[in-house]
């Protein structure tokens, strides 16, 4: 086994498998998969290039998803090295509370809630390492601005500190560290329950329902999206002149949709597409809080979803010729990364027939934001696959390996 294969999630499982005394049939029984299926799995025959199945296979090993993806992963260039090391933000959200504000000078609000807008910019860009360098000690100050002043400055400082909190989570998510992304998304939901801003707290609610997806808690996901649904779903008016409840909604019921494909029910998940897409056809195009919600928005994602489906490659097809419009309407780095990848998975669905397709798309996402696609465990087994299956050493992959980090390919023997 060389340091390429060692890497994988397929090591990992049959590792695990063995140390727990497991047999293929019990494992896989237990991972609603079959016994070859999972074999191919071990031996690298096949790919991890679903999220969900990573959950399933952890909750059949009786281990975390990151017992099986080795996150957090090496960085692979200063930038990843620099974000991280998530600056000052575990302690910002470990130690500092709301009812216990800590001792520190504060600056003023205004010029906090701007370096925060700029924080989640660089978010959106997929600059990582530029979003949370002063992101902890944002949240420290805004934790006392929130509590101390003017009635206004403490709601402006509450809004702040939800954005914070959220940037905080997404960064934390990207880099493996779901633990932290789950507490920050906490912090930053109670900031928004404090202001009495259902759109905000709804939003709050996707990020901790994402964070705690990380873990594979799929049983709290669900209490958390069903609960936040409930109570945005009576003001979410997409006609009305604040539209910002129902893009709360719409991205509520997103999420709900990518949790049920990852669990394979595909009713739930194709319902609640349906909901967001009737809300983002009455809001339109919006980009509150740089989420980029809207029609745009919901195709990319329910690319995603149906990737988890296993109905990847048909539905690529499907808005191929969409993608350039796509792509100019998101304005994004991030999701313009996140669109490439989720081509690249569709296209690697169909088992080598759409494989330069999907490492074009690979290469693109990874040219666009590196720190968005790098880090990734479903990604890294993507590039392992068209690796696996290519019949030629070709630059790009090589390339792309390199960017990565992951050594070269090596021979592997049947092994049960």
């Amino acid at each position: 086994m060389d340091g390429g294969e060692a890497s994988a999630i397929s090591a990992r499982a049959r590792m695990i498998r063995r140390r727990r005394g497991l047999s293929l049939e019990v494992v896989a029984g237990l991972a609603g998969i079959t016994k070859q299926y999972l074999s191919a799995l071990e031996l690298g025959q096949r790919g991890f290039n679903r999220r969900g199945l990573i959950e399933d296979l952890a909750e059949a090993l009786g281990c975390s998803v990151a017992d099986l993806t080795g996150q957090p992963y090496l960085p692979a260039d200063r930038a990843a090295a620099d974000a991280a090391a998530l600056p000052g933000i575990a302690l910002a959200v470990y130690e500092y509370q709301l009812d216990d504000p800590p001792d520190l000078p504060a600056r003023p609000v205004a010029q906090l809630a701007a370096a925060v807008a700029h924080a989640n910019a660089a978010l959106d860009e997929a600059k990582f390492s530029l979003a949370v360098r002063h992101l902890g000690a944002l949240i420290g100050e805004l934790t006392v601005a929130a509590v101390s002043g003017s009635t206004d400055s403490r709601r402006t400082a509450l809004a702040a500190l939800a954005e914070a909190c959220m940037v905080g989570t997404a960064t934390a998510r990207h880099l493996g560290r779901p633990e932290l992304a789950i507490q920050a998304a906490r912090r930053g939901y109670d900031a928004a329950s404090m202001l009495g801003d259902p759109a905000l707290t709804a939003q709050l609610a996707v990020q901790r329902s994402l964070g705690l997806t990380w873990i594979g808690a799929r049983r709290r996901v669900t209490d958390v999206l069903d609960k936040a649904l409930a109570a945005i779903t009576p003001v979410a008016d997409p006609s009305a002149a604040d539209t910002s409840p129902a893009e709360a909604a719409g991205m509520l019921h997103l999420t709900a949709a990518w949790h049920h494909a990852l669990q394979k029910h595909a009713s739930d998940a194709d319902a609640h597409l349906r909901e967001t897409a009737d809300l983002a056809a009455a809001t339109g195009e919006r980009n509150a809080l740089h989420l980029h919600f809207g029609p745009a928005h919901v195709t990319a994602w329910g690319l995603e979803v149906a990737v988890e489906l296993g109905r990847g490659t048909a539905a690529a097809e499907r808005i191929s010729g969409d993608v350039p419009r796509l792509l100019d309407t998101l304005e994004s780095p991030n999701r313009r990364c996140v669109l490439h990848f989720n081509l690249a998975r569709s296209y690697a669905q169909a088992e080598g027939a759409r494989d330069g397709q999907a490492l074009l798309n690979l290469d693109l996402a990874d040219r666009i934001a590196p720190q968005g696609v790098r880090n990734v465990p479903v990604a890294r087994e993507v590039l392992l696959d068209l690796d696996r299956r290519a019949r030629f050493r070709v630059w790009e992959l090589v390339s792309l390996r390199n960017r990565f980090g992951i050594s070269g390919q090596g021979q592997r023997t049947a092994d049960n």
